[in-house]
């Protein structure tokens, strides 16, 4: 982990007289899982959005896969993958078919577009499932195959904002195995969640108040520096502090 996936400096995003980010700066290293807290209204989403090439800044800088976030935004978006709890799959197309528009929509050939539906299907023991309609899967199968074609076209680093929210203990933990098999193969996961227990098994994890970032470390340093038990200890002081307070 001796580069940066994510280099950011001094980014704010202003909305009228909002300002929803507000002159954050941190980075995110090479296979790293990175937690990235904050409540509703803290403003995560906005900064994801900027990370992700979907929005651009207000002000400040820095790159994304290399890639300058302020007019590299296509390039961006190209070489990561991204999945969001609510719009990840098609529900009216089937299994096969969201793999092979995906696959598309990052550019793959149709060749490795048909290797890769096999491997994945193979990999996640969809084979007979493959011609049924996405919407028609258990949520848990749901989130699998979303993260799966969100890792396609083998992208340097995946954006997950809140992937596992609103299914079974079992199934996160199944996702997250998931994600920790991405990272040991060296993919960079930026991850939003409001399951403190999650943030535990972040490498580094962020938290955000009011548009700023009011804390950044290991869990285990944040745990120590807190005097708390678990994160979510830990989440409720700093929310309760506020910054500048």
């Amino acid at each position: 982990m001796g580069r940066n996936t994510v280099e950011i400096a001094h980014l704010t995003k202003k909305f009228g007289d909002f300002t929803a980010v507000d002159n954050i700066s941190f980075n995110v290293r090479d296979g790293e899982i990175f937690g990235f807290l904050g409540a509703n209204g803290a403003g995560k989403t906005t900064a994801m959005r900027i990370l992700c090439g979907l929005s651009r800044p207000t002000s400040g800088e820095g790159t994304v896969a290399g890639y300058d976030i302020n007019t590299g935004q296509e390039k961006i978006k190209r070489h990561i993958g991204y999945m969001c709890q609510k719009f990840s799959l098609y529900p009216d197309l089937t299994v096969r078919e969201n793999i092979r528009l995906f696959g598309g929509i990052y550019g793959l050939r149709d060749k490795e577009i048909r290797r890769k539906t096999d491997v994945m299907l193979d990999m996640l023991g969809m084979q007979t499932e493959r011609d049924r309609l996405a919407g028609a899967l258990p949520l848990g199968w749901k989130q699998k195959l979303a993260f799966s074609i969100a890792m396609i076209h083998d992208p340097g680093i995946i954006f997950l904002d809140e992937p596992t929210g609103g299914v079974d203990p079992e199934t996160r933990r199944t996702f997250w195995e998931m994600i920790y098999d991405a990272a040991e193969k060296g993919t960079t996961v930026f991850v939003t969640t409001h399951y403190m227990d999650e943030a535990e098994y972040c490498d580094r994890v962020s938290v955000m108040v009011d548009g700023r970032i009011a804390a950044l470390d290991t869990p285990d340093s944040l745990k120590a520096e807190y005097g708390a038990e678990n994160m979510d200890e830990v989440f409720r002081i700093i929310v309760g502090r506020r910054p500048g307070l």
